[in-house]
């Protein structure tokens, strides 16, 4: 895991902390991060599993890092090849999409224990839970759509019809509107969280500059709720979707090797990217549209987690 320092434009820690970090969030104390480990090899789409190295199950887990020395303190359990994680709003539960196993595995961080599992789909990836924490959602990039599950009874509520290949979801802090990207649709699907019906499809349109049709991936909201921001993957760029009109603002162009991970800053002004291929994180000016910095971290970035202003 690398820390960065975006104003200074450099990487100022790197921590060994356990194979294949994936999905990463700050726990509710603002104290430690979570992180998610998995000993599963690196595959993808088309991939002959069969070819593949076996697994190291003994690795998978979140892991608990202390900051801001960094020290990892502790490896909770997860269930099978964890990728991504939501934290429950009061801070005690964990949701964690388990790929290889294509279900939902619920932690209880107090006693650190696994207290459910729930079969969701093939390939899940993406976990958020409703702002009212009633409810958990995950994608599932086998199926083509999120499941919707009471995090109280773990019953499965319904599910959501999407583009293919769903990646993240968001929702409005009202919870009023869900958001779900979708990888190979080019598409963010809007859906009502209290009754889990499709709104509306935003197809995100090509790039003048991009040889690659968009594929969204990672998304976050703008702190006013104004403006959602997706990633587009190899395709380079940033979407900026008007959340009241519900369509493609404009494009960020020219941001790096396929962005996927993306946050905002705690003053809402900038925007960055983690850009796998080009082992690399972005940091870009949201009113300008332009990259001010592209910080070299190494390895493949995937997720990342921003610290709130103190």
């Amino acid at each position: 895991m690398v820390v960065v320092d975006p104003d200074a434009g450099r990487v100022v820690q790197r921590l060994e902390i356990g194979k294949r970090p994936r999905g990463i969030k700050l726990a509710a104390d603002g104290k430690h991060l979570l992180v998610a480990l998995s000993g599963s090899p690196i595959g993808g789409p088309g991939v002959d599993e069969s070819k593949l190295p076996p697994a190291d199950r003994a690795a998978d887990g979140i892991g608990l890092v202390e900051l801001p020395n960094g020290a990892l303190v502790r490896k909770y359990q997860s269930g099978q090849d964890p990728e991504s994680f939501a934290i429950s709003p009061d801070g005690k539960t964990l949701y964690v999409s388990n790929e290889d196993a294509a279900e939902m595995s619920v932690l209880d961080l107090g006693s650190g224990n696994v207290r459910g599992r729930v079969k969701v789909g093939e390939e899940p990836e993406g976990v958020t839970v409703r702002p009212d924490g009633r409810v958990v959602y995950v994608s599932c990039e086998g199926e083509n759509d999120i499941v919707a599950i009471d995090t109280t009874t773990l019953a499965v509520l319904g599910r959501v019809k999407t583009g293919a290949r769903p990646r993240a979801i968001v929702f409005t802090s009202d919870g009023s509107t869900g958001f779900v990207t979708s990888e190979n649709g080019g598409v963010v699907t809007v859906f009502d969280p209290t009754t889990n019906a499709v709104a509306m499809t935003i197809q995100v349109p090509r790039s003048g500059n991009s040889p690659t049709p968009p594929r969204p991936m990672g998304a976050v909201l703008a702190r006013d709720n104004s403006q959602l921001f997706v990633s587009l993957g190899r395709a380079r760029s940033i979407a900026v979707i008007d959340v009241a009109a519900r369509k493609v603002a404009r494009l960020i162009e020219d941001v790096g090797a396929r962005p996927w991970g993306i946050g905002i800053s705690a003053d809402g002004k900038q925007l960055y990217t983690a850009n796998g291929p080009s082992g690399d994180v972005s940091v870009v000016d949201i009113a300008s549209g332009k990259t001010e910095k592209r910080i070299s971290v190494g390895g493949s970035p995937w997720g990342i987690a921003v610290k709130p202003a103190s």
